[in-house]
């Protein structure tokens, strides 16, 4: 028993495993090639996972060198190596695997696809009621997992390296409200004796942008009175679960300092004043003093408000003849950065302030300009009269 291998903690190392200086865990095999290949693991239990895995894959006749696995095995074995992700994005790996577990495609031979076959398969689950942007959400897990096949000289091309244009984009437009709207919507908010203990909630999506996360997460400690202004570098998220998570910003430029205004420094002074006095606050991944408190005195979640703010146009619009247009926080997040656009403000500092890390998406996708603000802007350029002119033909 004393000549066996064993790793820094006395357990015996099996064949083909070995523990180097710095405690990584690596098992070395022969794939189906004959070639020596390796994979590793801080952890021992976790590399005997793999291990597993690999035993499983060349029993069954499966072999990635060789491209004969199935597309289900290659996204397990692309999904495998991320590690660390956000929990939205764990969820989303989640969600892919389970449509392509459903499909017939899963199971075809990752070296016998081609580009025409993962177009097919696309528009077979379009017919079948997928959402373009389900579709869009498969192809951004499956299209890297096929790189990754193609990286390691697996196969000679990857069969979803193309555009999208195959079937129709059915997205719903987000729009931003107009001006009118907005009055509207925040008139009958304030009238309404339910709803208007959500009115300063509304004013400061609709008035800082911030993401509705970003919000929920905001603690008394990020509220700078003094100066006017809001600290953001958290997002306060909630699992399927129901367990209360922190997360650091959607990006590293979400990190970011919003300015005040009156309305919103308002407003903020007013959910104080009306939150409720805890005897012990709520700790969070270390961050406590949450400034949205729901009825039970928990720190509120992104649904909470979604579902107020629908529940609140649902309402307007049973009583109006001329409808509200489709209204989420997210909705509210982009009138802000349109009204901010369309009042002059320069492109970086609207980028800052939304928390954008490509300017690209601040001016393509969050900002839509009118006729009458694009007459207006050009007008400051060329002028423009509003007297008719008279044009008669000479001669």
């Amino acid at each position: 028993m004393s000549g066996k291998r064993r790793d820094n903690k006395g357990r015996v190392l099996r064949t083909g495993e070995c523990q180097r200086k710095n405690g990584m865990y690596e098992f070395r095999y022969t794939d189906a090639n004959k070639k020596r290949r390796s994979v590793y693991s801080m952890d021992l239990i976790k590399l005997r996972k793999k291990e597993d895995d690999i035993r499983v894959m060349q029993y069954n006749g499966f072999d990635y060198a060789g491209g004969s696995i199935t597309v289900n095995q290659l996204l397990e074995r692309y999904i495998d190596m991320k590690r660390g992700v956000r929990y939205s994005t764990a969820s989303g790996y989640r969600f892919v695997m389970g449509v392509v577990k459903k499909e017939a495609f899963g199971q075809r031979i990752i070296r016998d696809i081609r580009i025409s076959d993962g177009k097919a398969w696309f528009i077979k689950l379009f017919e079948d009621g997928y959402s373009y942007s389900t579709i869009a959400c498969i192809r951004g897990v499956i299209k890297p997992a096929f790189q990754m096949a193609y990286n390691d000289d697996i196969i000679r091309k990857n069969p979803f390296d193309f555009r999208l244009d195959i079937i129709s984009n059915n997205t719903q437009k987000r729009e931003a409200l107009t001006i009118e709207q907005q009055k509207q919507f925040l008139e009958f908010t304030q009238n309404d004796p339910h709803f208007c203990q959500y009115l300063d909630e509304i004013k400061i999506l609709l008035g800082t942008g911030m993401r509705v996360s970003e919000f929920c997460g905001l603690t008394i400690s990020d509220l700078d009175f003094e100066n006017r202004r809001i600290r953001v570098d958290h997002q306060l998220v909630r699992s399927r679960e129901g367990k209360r998570y922190i997360e650091k910003t959607k990006t590293e430029c979400g990190r970011r300092y919003i300015p005040m205004s009156d309305e919103v420094y308002k407003s903020f002074w007013n959910i104080l004043a009306s939150r409720p006095k805890l005897k012990t606050e709520i700790m969070i991944d270390g961050y406590a003093g949450f400034v949205l408190l729901d009825r039970n005195g928990n720190p509120k979640v992104a649904t909470h408000i979604q579902k107020m703010v629908q529940r609140l146009r649902e309402k307007y619009n049973e009583v109006h003849v001329v409808p509200l247009p489709r209204i989420t926080p997210h909705v509210l997040r982009h009138t802000f950065c349109t009204n901010m656009a369309n009042a002059g403000m320069d492109l970086k500092s609207l980028q800052y302030v939304m928390g954008h890390s490509d300017a690209g998406v601040t001016l393509n996708v969050y900002t839509h300009n009118s006729y009458e603000m694009a007459k207006e802007a050009m007008g400051k350029v060329v002028g423009f009269t509003e007297r008719k002119v008279d044009m008669e033909r000479s001669g």
